[in-house]
């Protein structure tokens, strides 16, 4: 599922294609042994803009379109917001229900009362929550260590600058830049 309009979608269809391969052969096994594969994304906005439900790629020789390269890997993009009637009903009622429509069929009605059932599970929404606050904990890390590393490169560019402005003395280049004197002796020998 994809939610927000991303960009990197066709690299990211690559990467998981990459991923299923490596989990289905193991070291040393024939690539003959390699299973047909799907890779598919179903979107609640249209990424390619053609208006289309279903955008569906295999490998194909740009020489010759007709002549596919055979290797049983086929990425699907599936797209709520279609117009065009290039989809079965049933999959048309599936894309509408992701899109937040009411259930119009068995098959999403079902769908709907597992996805309430689930919403109610104690334990499951535990271990989400759990999981988003790790997530969140990890980016916020990320984002401490990047102000840091910001910071230190900026002390760094501004020991540089005095250095090669060269007005001021090893002791008040370490004052005013927060370097060490070795830091900043380092940096002199680079310029």
């Amino acid at each position: 599922m994809q939610a927000t309009e991303n960009r990197n979608l066709p690299k990211r269809t690559r990467y998981y294609q990459g991923m299923i391969d490596l989990n289905i052969l193991e070291k040393g096994e024939n690539y003959k042994d390699l299973k047909r594969s799907f890779v598919i994304f179903i979107c609640t906005f249209d990424l390619f803009g053609e208006e289309r439900h279903i955008y569906t790629f295999e490998n194909r020789c740009l020489q010759n379109p007709e002549l596919g390269l055979g290797d049983d890997t086929t990425k699907i993009i599936l797209n709520t917001k279609g117009t065009m009637d290039d989809v079965t009903p049933e999959m048309k009622k599936l894309l509408d229900f992701i899109d937040g429509k009411e259930p119009e069929d068995d098959f999403t009605r079902e769908l709907d009362e597992a996805v309430q059932a689930v919403r109610k599970n104690e334990k499951w929404r535990l271990e989400y929550m759990t999981l988003q606050m790790n997530y969140q904990e990890k980016y916020e890390q990320g984002m401490e260590q990047g102000i840091e590393q910001g910071m230190e490169q900026e002390k760094i560019n501004s020991a540089m600058r005095m250095i090669e402005d060269g007005g001021l003395s090893l002791e008040k280049i370490v004052m005013y830049s927060g370097l060490t004197l070795e830091q900043v002796l380092e940096l002199k020998s680079l310029s």
